[in-house]
């Protein structure tokens, strides 16, 4: 649950005004945003809310990495999004929905800014910057989760997770390593992999150079990797 909270200071309004969500915004209307946000601190494995509970607010992730995910009725999880600094969530609820259709759960200890439901509709309705500004976080959104039904679809668990990594290859050749910016059930997760699935991934990868240990991935051939 979150706790206590203060009006965004400087460095963190300045973070906020380089977030997707709001760096469009302008004049009053980023004035009016910045004002409206509230900054809370939360540990590891903390509830920002749970599914089922009033949609009062959405946030802004300002530090650290916020899991969203659902359960089912025998207690089974599935991960709906890793929410990383910059990134946005549950303002899909600011125009439709009295309650909160997942749950948000800090991975790690967390900054975020929450914005109250009430208040941005309303700015919403009088700025059209505002207006846009949600339209679009919600347009990348759509988009982001087409993106997923068709990776899940037409991809296997070794090719999710090759993508995965080349995309944040730091050389299109040769040798390459990279370090999880988080834990690799969180990986999982956003992969739509279960734990298991994920590791036998990575031990099928061997054969392209691919070596875990701990959250640093080496690649032998960033080239052979592409061919999965």
């Amino acid at each position: 649950m979150l706790d206590k909270s203060h009006k965004a200071n400087i460095r963190e309004r300045g973070l906020l005004t380089k977030t997707p969500f709001l760096h469009s915004l302008t004049g009053n209307a980023l004035a009016r945003m910045l004002d409206s946000a509230h900054v809370y601190s939360m540990p590891a494995r903390a509830n920002v809310f749970r599914e089922g509970e009033p949609a009062l607010a959405f946030y802004c992730v300002l530090a650290g990495y916020v899991r969203l995910y659902r359960v089912s009725r025998d207690g089974r999880q599935a991960d709906i999004r890793i929410c990383a600094p910059g990134d946005v969530f549950a303002e899909c609820l600011i125009f439709g929905g009295e309650k909160y259709r997942f749950s948000a759960q800090a991975a790690e200890n967390v900054s975020l800014a929450r914005f109250d439901m009430q208040d941005v509709r309303e700015l919403a309705e009088q700025d059209t910057q505002v207006a846009k500004a949600i339209m679009t976080a919600l347009s990348g959104h759509l988009l982001s989760t087409m993106d997923c039904v068709v990776n899940d679809r037409l991809h296997t668990a070794p090719q999710r997770v090759a993508d995965y990594l080349i995309n944040r290859c730091p050389t299109a050749t040769g040798t390459a390593s990279i370090r999880l910016p988080f834990q690799k059930n969180l990986l999982a997760g956003m992969l739509g992999l279960a734990p298991e699935a994920l590791s036998r991934a990575f031990s099928s990868l061997r054969r392209t150079g691919v070596t875990v240990r701990g959250r640093v991935i080496q690649i032998g051939d960033v080239e052979a990797l592409k061919q999965i």
